[in-house]
C-alpha cells in the first residue's frame, strides 16, 4: 500500500461569486495555494487550496451551474 506524502484525495468545489476575492481570503486565513485560478472554458473558473489540516478545498465560479440551479424548484 502506498501512502500520500502530501495532500491527496478528491477535491470538492464550492461555488463562489468572487473567485479571486475568495481565493485571497482563504490564503490570508492560512491556506496554501494548491492550484491557482484556471479558466476551464465558457466562464467556468476553478482554484484550490490546502487548509491548515491538509485538506484540499476547491472553489469555482460557473455560469452554467447558476443557470441549472435557477431552473430547479424546491
Amino acid at each position: 500500500m502506498s501512502r500520500a506524502t502530501g495532500p491527496a484525495g478528491e477535491i470538492v468545489y464550492w461555488h463562489v461569486e468572487d473567485l479571486t476575492g475568495t481565493l485571497q481570503r482563504l490564503l490570508t486565513m492560512g491556506a496554501q495555494l494548491y492550484d491557482g485560478a484556471r479558466e476551464r472554458g465558457h466562464g467556468f473558473l476553478t482554484a484550490s487550496v490546502v487548509d491548515p489540516f491538509g485538506n484540499i478545498l476547491g472553489i469555482m465560479t460557473n455560469p452554467h451551474y447558476l443557470e441549472i440551479l435557477g431552473t430547479t424548484t424546491a
